[in-house]
């Protein structure tokens, strides 16, 4: 079982207060793909009220890759603090299922 698997798995577990999106963030020249740690519900519980919360200068994400857009390799890194001024693009992750 992966990280992100695994995450997911105790994230969702009865009584937890936290789940996992994956999320797809792209600034000018990177694309960064990676998990998003939100609220289980209410306040902070989706993605667009992590990105426009005003005291937060700072996206923290887990798993991730780092592409850039004008082609080259590409990156994986257990976590990546991205400065949130930094991002023009951002949309949910499509699930991919591990072979």
């Amino acid at each position: 079982m992966s990280s992100e698997q695994e995450a997911s798995r105790l994230s969702e577990a009865p009584g937890m207060e936290h789940r996992v999106e994956r999320v797809r963030l792209e600034t000018d020249r990177l694309r960064i793909e990676g998990s998003l740690t939100l609220a289980r519900d209410g306040y902070r519980s989706r993605v667009s009220d992590v990105l426009n919360a005003a005291e937060r200068d700072f996206i923290t994400l887990t798993d991730v890759t780092v592409t850039a857009l004008e082609g080259g390799p590409v990156e994986l890194h257990p976590y990546l603090t991205l400065a949130r001024r930094h991002i023009v693009f951002a949309v949910a992750a499509e699930e991919t299922e591990a072979p």
